[in-house]
C-alpha cells in the first residue's frame, strides 16, 4: 500500500524556493520600514512605509488583521497612502476539509474605482487547486491546479473571459521537488514565454539557485539569467548575492539586532558602468529595510 502523497505547492508557489532566494531580502530601492504588533485577542497591526530613492516619494499602508482560529475566520483591512481601501475576508476549513474561501475587495473613493475577487483554494493529498472570479472585470474566471506524486509536479493555469466566451490566457508547468533541491519549468503567456529555475540547499548554511527567462517581448529575443546564493553566517545574520547576465550585481545583508528588531541592507551595482558616481549614481543603488515586531 502506497503512502499518502503530500499536498503539492499551489500554482503560484511552483519554483518558490528559487524565487525567494533571488527576489527577497535585496533592499536597494530606497529606505523602508515595517512595524508589526499583535494583541492578546489575535488582532495584528502592521504599518509599512517606503521611500523611493529614484522618485523621492514615500508610500505606505496600515493594516489590521483579526483571526478567529476556532472558526477559521480571518478579516483584514488595509488603508494605503494612495487612499486605497482594501478588505479581505477568509474562511478556512469550515465548509469542507481542505477548502479555503476568501473575498478580496478594493476601493479608490476619489475615482470610484473598485475591484472584487472571489478566491477558492482546495488541497488534498497529491492535489492543490485554486480558482479566482473577478466579478467586476470581464467578468473573468481563472483556475489552476497542481498534481504531485513522489516529488514530481505537473501544473496548469487558464483564464476564461465569461463575456467573450473564450480562454484568453493559459500556462503550464513541470517540476520536481526533493528535500535538498527543486527544479521547475514554466510555459507562460499562452506558451510564448518560458522560464526555468533551480534551487539547491547545499548545506544547512548555504543555498544556491538560478533562474532563466525567455520572453521575446521582454528580453529582445535573448535569455535573461540570474544566479544567486545565500550564506547563513550565524543564527542572527545572513548574506545573499546574485548576478544577472546584464551585469547587475546585487548584495543583501540581514542582521537580527535583538528579538523583534531586524535590519536589512542592500546594494546593487551595474558592473558595466562602474565609473558612475557611487553608491547612488544612475546605475548603482543602495537601500535599508527595518522591521520591528512584537
Amino acid at each position: 500500500m502506497s503512502l499518502p502523497q503530500p499536498v503539492p505547492p499551489s500554482w503560484k508557489d511552483l519554483g518558490k524556493s528559487s524565487n525567494d532566494l533571488l527576489g527577497k531580502d535585496f533592499y536597494f530601492n530606497g529606505t523602508s520600514l515595517e512595524v508589526k504588533t499583535k494583541t492578546p485577542s489575535d488582532v495584528t497591526f502592521k504599518v509599512a512605509g517606503a521611500r523611493d530613492a529614484k522618485h523621492d516619494t514615500i508610500n505606505g499602508d496600515i493594516e489590521a488583521k483579526y483571526s478567529d482560529r476556532k472558526h477559521g475566520l480571518t478579516f483584514t483591512q488595509t488603508w494605503t497612502t494612495s487612499n486605497v481601501l482594501r478588505s479581505q475576508v477568509e474562511v478556512d476549513n469550515q465548509i469542507a476539509n481542505g477548502l479555503k474561501l476568501d473575498l478580496n475587495t478594493s476601493l479608490l473613493p476619489e475615482k470610484g474605482a473598485k475591484t472584487a475577487l472571489i478566491n477558492a483554494a482546495y488541497k488534498q493529498s497529491g492535489f492543490h487547486s485554486r480558482a479566482v472570479l473577478d466579478i467586476l472585470k470581464g467578468p473573468t474566471f481563472t483556475a489552476d491546479a497542481v498534481v504531485g506524486r513522489d516529488g514530481f509536479l505537473l501544473g496548469g493555469e487558464a483564464s476564461y473571459n465569461i463575456t467573450e466566451g473564450k480562454v484568453h490566457r493559459y500556462a503550464a508547468a513541470l517540476g520536481y521537488n526533493a528535500p535538498e533541491y527543486a527544479i521547475t519549468l514554466h510555459g507562460l503567456n499562452n506558451l510564448n514565454a518560458y522560464s526555468a529555475s533551480y534551487y539547491h540547499r547545499v548545506s544547512p548554511f548555504v543555498e544556491a539557485g538560478a533562474k532563466a527567462i525567455y520572453d521575446p517581448k521582454a528580453t529582445h529575443g535573448g535569455v535573461a539569467i540570474e544566479v544567486g546564493a545565500k550564506a547563513i553566517l550565524d543564527p542572527a545574520s545572513s548574506i545573499k548575492a546574485k548576478i544577472s547576465n546584464a551585469g547587475v550585481l546585487a548584495l543583501g545583508y540581514t542582521q537580527a539586532l535583538r528579538p523583534g528588531v531586524k535590519a536589512s541592507f542592500g546594494l546593487a551595482l551595474d558592473t558595466q558602468k562602474l565609473n558612475d558616481p557611487a553608491p547612488v549614481g544612475p546605475s548603482h543603488k543602495v537601500g535599508l529595510h527595518l522591521v520591528f515586531e512584537s
